[in-house]
């Protein structure tokens, strides 16, 4: 008999599997899909923070679990010998004008209060020009840059290989059928968002979730380890293993959510006219994926209501993967030590 049983196998469900199994439950993963099936199986991989001001406990969770990123994928790796292609490289965004500028110097300052612990300083948000990374930067009309040092990439797909290899050497596989053992923690994605209307929001009258359609692609160009891009408001990954990634849309409504349109070749288009050194590069692939977003915007974690023994740990949207160490150890200690360590904003009923 199994103490825990995870129904789904994206970043949530793989990672609150991994730390559970590590110690010491009994552990069934579900997923009638297989592993990173979902928006866990996407291309870009950005593990990037929230600005440092306006401080609140979704910020807060968010660094912490970026903090705890490079010791979690190590031990991941180290477990079952599959790298996820983590690397806390950091990141670039262009500054452009006097107003962004004046942002960025305020923003400076905030991150020298708010990204430390009783440590110490752990990261830094500074400004500096962008001729220091050569031809890796985005333009900027002032020749600035911001750079910071907590960002990280990882390869989506590789991560949930890398989990999924972890889990099979703590004895853990996942299945693509079962029957509930033990506790039951429904990491199911959009489609558990859908499913969640149905049963708790038809009763309060409210929506709990929904999806978001993201466009992605995927570049072969050998960068080297150099920052993550941000410009134009995309998003552009250099990967571990060569290639480059770059997305992404938001999209509130679709029709078909795992078909790539024109939209994905403006994403391209202005990707390579940020980058110019990408403009010959191949492109290898085109993604496109429906990511969960739960009605407060943060992951929604805890009790399902109503249900015993039933547990939700949902709506990572975007940032599900930088948020992914963090959950895991909350969940972990509330199924199998039951300390209940989940934020204002992420409980379930906080979207109800």
């Amino acid at each position: 008999m199994a103490d825990i049983t995870v129904r789904g196998a994206g970043i949530f469900g793989l990672s609150i599997a991994c730390i559970c199994a590590r110690r010491g439950a009994k552990v069934q993963v579900i997923d009638p899909f297989g592993p990173g099936a979902g928006s866990s199986g996407g291309l870009v991989g950005a593990l990037a923070p929230h600005v440092p001001e306006n401080w609140n406990a979704k910020k807060q969770f968010q660094f912490e679990s970026l903090l705890m990123a490079q010791d979690f994928w190590r031990d991941v790796e180290h477990a079952g010998g599959v790298s996820p292609g983590y690397g806390r490289t950091g990141r670039l965004q262009p500054i452009n004008d006097d107003r962004v500028l004046d942002l960025a110097r305020q923003r400076e300052s905030t991150a020298a209060q708010l990204w430390r612990t009783d440590a110490g300083q752990q990261a830094e948000w500074r400004i500096c020009a962008a001729e220091e990374f050569g031809g890796w930067a985005p333009p900027s009309a002032t020749g600035l840059v911001i750079h910071d040092t907590l960002s990280a990439r990882m390869h989506p797909r590789r991560a949930c290989a890398a989990l999924v290899a972890a889990l099979k050497a703590q004895g853990v596989t996942v299945g693509e059928d079962g029957t509930d053992q033990g506790q039951v923690v429904h990491a199911t994605g959009h489609a558990g968002l859908l499913d969640l209307n149905q049963t708790l929001g038809k009763t309060v009258g409210k929506t709990i979730g929904n999806g978001v359609k993201g466009q992605a692609a995927l570049l072969r160009h050998d960068a080297g380890e150099v920052p993550q891009l941000y410009a134009d408001s995309l998003h552009i990954i250099p990967h571990a293993d060569g290639t480059v990634a770059i997305g992404s849309t938001s999209e509130r409504e679709f029709e078909n959510g795992a078909e790539t349109d024109a939209q994905l070749d403006d994403i391209l288009a202005r990707a390579r006219a940020a980058v110019p050194i990408l403009q010959g590069a191949e492109l290898i692939e085109r993604w496109a994926g429906v990511r969960p977003r739960a009605r407060s915007r943060a992951p929604m974690l805890g009790p399902w209501p109503g249900r015993s023994r039933h547990f939700i740990a949902n709506g990572g949207f975007k940032i599900g993967f930088g948020m992914a160490p963090k959950v895991a150890e909350v969940m972990a200690d509330l199924l199998l030590d039951q300390i209940d360590a989940i934020p204002a904003g992420f409980r379930v009923e906080d979207n109800l």
